[in-house]
């Protein structure tokens, strides 16, 4: 009886050690498992973002055409602000300062209304002054008051958009070109070196490539703060229309 004791208790130890073996080397390649996992992803996890990428690509462009596209960029976007915080300023509430201008005449006079305009901003209380300010010479010469201070308030507006189109143009321009050199340049060392090599000339077509991408960038954000402006401009100009036909309805109402 004791001597089949000591053969189960061996046969026992024997099966334990065979499970704990078995489950170290299970956890010893679950633990190789999930490190190889870990490495793997380890370039995922190192993958960089967009500004980065953004920023990597640029550099990788060289700093000969890529800095001048920067510079249109910079220079564009500057024009594009002051341009869009200038408009805002110069829109009016059309509506409103033409019903006080109205009872101003109604009430005070010219010189009433001249007051009224004189306290509001925007060009279409510049030109509601210089018609009013010329009533005293008759109404013909009123209404060429408006006609020319409109042309000078629109020339306002205006300024320095064609500078914003300008850069719009020339960035995917300088890209183009230095796409062109880059290629050029591709084509000079695969002659140099007697063979077509891909590796010779890869770097060079991606770095051309890269100025075309960066200018068309430039071009497409410049595209949109442009046509923005136009289209605010458009609209204060149409107020300005609208209200100098308003204005001289009024002149002529109290003439009578």
């Amino acid at each position: 009886m004791k001597r089949l004791f000591s053969i189960l208790a061996v046969s026992g130890m024997m099966a334990f050690g065979t499970v704990n073996a078995n489950a170290t080397t299970t956890t010893s390649t679950a633990v190789t498992t999930v490190a190889s996992v870990a490495q793997d992803d380890a370039p995922a996890a190192e993958e960089l973002g967009f500004h980065q990428e953004l920023k990597k690509r640029f550099i990788e462009g060289g700093p000969g055409f890529m800095g001048i596209v920067l510079l249109c960029l910079i220079l564009g976007l500057a024009i594009a602000i002051e341009r869009i915080i200038f408009l805002n300023l110069s829109t009016t509430n059309t509506k409103k300062l033409t019903q006080e201008v109205e009872d101003a005449l109604a009430s005070g006079g010219v010189d009433a209304a001249k007051e009224v305009c004189r306290n509001t901003k925007g060009p279409v209380a510049s030109i509601f002054y210089q018609g009013l300010d010329r009533t005293d010479e008759g109404l013909e010469a009123a209404e060429k008051a408006v006609v020319a201070y409109g042309g000078v308030q629109m020339g306002q507006l205006e300024k320095n958009v064609s500078w914003i189109s300008l850069f719009i143009a020339l960035a995917p321009m300088l890209g183009f070109m230095g796409t062109v050199i880059g290629m050029i340049d591709a084509f000079d060392k695969i002659e140099a070196a007697g063979d077509m090599n891909p590796a010779l000339v890869a770097g060079g077509i991606k770095i051309a490539l890269l100025t075309t991408v960066f200018g068309l960038i430039v071009a497409i954000i410049l595209q949109i703060f442009y046509n923005y402006i136009i289209a605010k401009i458009d609209s204060i100009v149409n107020d300005m229309e609208d209200a100098s036909i308003t204005l001289m309805d009024l002149l002529i109402r109290q003439k009578k």
